[in-house]
């Protein structure tokens, strides 16, 4: 799964978990619908966005959801998904998007396909991708070629860009596609006069997307050689943070100017959420529970550990801590051995081969175990761990300068 926007579900409202999922599986059924299942493989977090732009202008309705069968990602549960228009154009642009990736992986010869028969075989599903992204978007009013075109000029763009050349003549090609993709659900939606503002809204966040990628790119790209956007211009990161910012911000007035019929989905995502993609890519924030603090029980915050140390009950330092205060007890480094807790002496378990461990972490995986649950067993060391976005912080919309209330947050 792929995307800027990629919301941890605990800082979403039961309701709007729900809807996203919804729209997150629609698309993903969409894909399997109308290309079959290999296509379902380019399902992303962005391209959903599409789909809940269009809803947002139409309301929600009986039409547009249908329930979905158990999934192995949904832990075989069944589940209301998104159905109609909206899902199709996102399939649809996620496809020919999808290809375009595929051609520009094959001419850089990465990884695999710099072998003739994988790259042969990668060029015969991007022609197929695009033929039927095309001919889902004609069927839905929609004309693929601008993105094809966008997609093809980068190329260019990209050869010629150098020292000096302004970030934004990189990153607007990409700008060009999310703009059409946002303005057409206007036209789905019955709403022409949406069109201009959501294509303005479209516009920025292709180039966020752009950006973000670039920043979170750009220490792998320099140790390889390879090119990227922020290196080749020989832009700071500053700048490129003001220019995200200065994104987020448009984003914000563009979805102001625009008529919904329920944005609170839609407005969680572009505002809040695509906030939360800036600071996780520029590493200017992280979840509670990714660093001590009053999250992990420490009532004095910060860095710092609590007064009594570790374990330790008699203050000042650690007596089996290993540090200035003692040498190191039984236990390692965390003072008491392991297998003590409060409920008394355990025997830890036997921890997995590498093929169960294996067979596990895709069970963990394909339930959301690793992501969402309170307490879930280690695949290979059989330890307890707590779901990574567990205790994520939830959205603050204390100077929110949108328009519509926030559910949940």
């Amino acid at each position: 799964m792929f995307g800027i926007v990629r919301p941890c579900t605990h800082r979403l409202s039961e309701g709007l978990k729900t809807e996203w999922m919804a729209h997150l599986c629609g698309l993903c059924l969409a894909l399997r619908a109308d290309h079959g299942q290999l296509a379902r493989v380019v399902t992303n977090y962005d391209g959903l966005i599409v789909s809940v732009l269009t809803e947002a202008q139409t309301g929600a309705t009986e039409a547009g959801r249908r329930t979905a069968g158990p999934c192995p990602l949904r832990a075989m549960r069944t589940a209301p998904v998104a159905r109609g228009e909206g899902a199709r154009l996102a399939a649809a642009v996620s496809l020919v998007l999808a290809s375009a990736k595929i051609r520009d992986h094959v001419a850089d010869r990465d990884g695999l396909l710099a072998r003739r028969p994988v790259a042969a075989a990668a060029r015969r599903v991007a022609r197929s991708w695009d033929r039927a992204g095309a001919r889902t978007g004609r069927a839905l009013g929609f004309d693929t070629a601008v993105l094809v075109d966008a997609v093809d000029r980068q190329t260019g763009i990209e050869a010629l860009a150098g020292p000096g050349t302004p970030l934004l003549a990189v990153t607007e090609p990409t700008e060009t596609a999310t703009a059409a993709a946002f303005a057409h659900t206007a036209v789905l939606a019955g709403r022409p006069g949406n069109a201009e503002p959501l294509a303005e809204a479209g516009r920025l966040f292709g180039r966020l997307a752009h950006l973000l990628d670039a920043v979170e790119d750009q220490a792998a790209d320099d140790a390889v050689g390879a090119w990227n956007p922020l290196t080749a211009t020989g832009t700071s990161r500053e700048e490129a943070r003001r220019l995200a910012d200065d994104a987020l911000h448009g984003i914000r007035l563009a979805l102001k100017d625009a008529e919904f019929a329920d944005r609170r989905l839609a407005h969680v995502l572009l505002a809040h959420e695509l906030r939360a993609s800036v600071d996780r890519a520029f590493g200017t924030t992280t979840c509670a529970h990714g660093a001590p603090g009053p999250a992990q029980g420490n009532p004095y915050g910060g860095g710092a550990p609590g007064p009594y140390g570790s374990y330790n009950p008699h203050g000042g330092g650690n007596p089996y801590g290993g540090g200035p205060a003692g040498p190191a007890g039984p236990g390692g480094p965390g003072g008491l051995p392991p297998q003590f807790g409060s409920g008394g002496p355990q025997q830890p378990r036997k921890p997995r081969g590498f093929l169960a461990g294996c067979a596990m972490f895709t069970w963990l995986c394909c339930t959301c175990q690793i992501c969402c649950a309170k307490e879930y067993e280690g695949p290979w060391s059989r330890k307890k761990r707590e779901g990574c976005c567990y205790n994520c912080d939830g959205p603050d919309c204390s100077g929110c300068d949108c328009c519509c209330p926030c559910d949940g947050c």
